[in-house]
């Protein structure tokens, strides 16, 4: 009776390890956190080549309406840290990346690509933006 209990407890503690690597972010969060980074509403880009790294990390691609191109990724907690953490482990923001196409004059390139001046929106010139030649 004993052993059974330790063999079933092994087996159980050995399924929740496997199961703790891959992360726990709905796809509906996922597009939630990505309209937010990329000022889009869900519903108006695609998110393709989804690929997970152990740790929870997730990169992917989104692909607007329009044909803007993105590379973001974001970090989910793992079903492990959920466990250790009660629920209480949050996912991060999406973070993003405009990509810009090798055409020149191209509409999908951010401002700081398209040499536009990469001012604040107080028309300021700080000195992070002069190191990188910005304005």
């Amino acid at each position: 009776m004993h052993t059974r209990f330790n063999a079933s407890l092994a087996a159980s503690l050995a399924l929740a390890l496997l199961a703790g690597c891959a992360s726990t972010v709905t796809p509906d969060g996922l597009e939630q956190r990505t309209a937010q980074a990329i000022g889009r509403s869900v519903g108006q880009f695609a998110i393709t080549d989804r690929s997970e790294e152990t740790g929870g990390r997730i990169n992917y691609t989104v692909n607007t309406r329009d044909g803007v191109a993105y590379r973001c990724y974001l970090v989910g907690a793992t079903g492990l840290q959920k466990a250790m953490s009660f629920g209480q482990t949050p996912h991060s923001d999406a973070i993003c990346t405009a990509m810009v196409s090798g055409k020149s004059g191209s509409a999908n390139q951010a401002p700081a690509a398209t040499g536009q001046s990469g001012r604040g929106s107080g028309g300021e010139c700080n000195a992070l933006l002069r190191a990188a030649g910005r304005c």
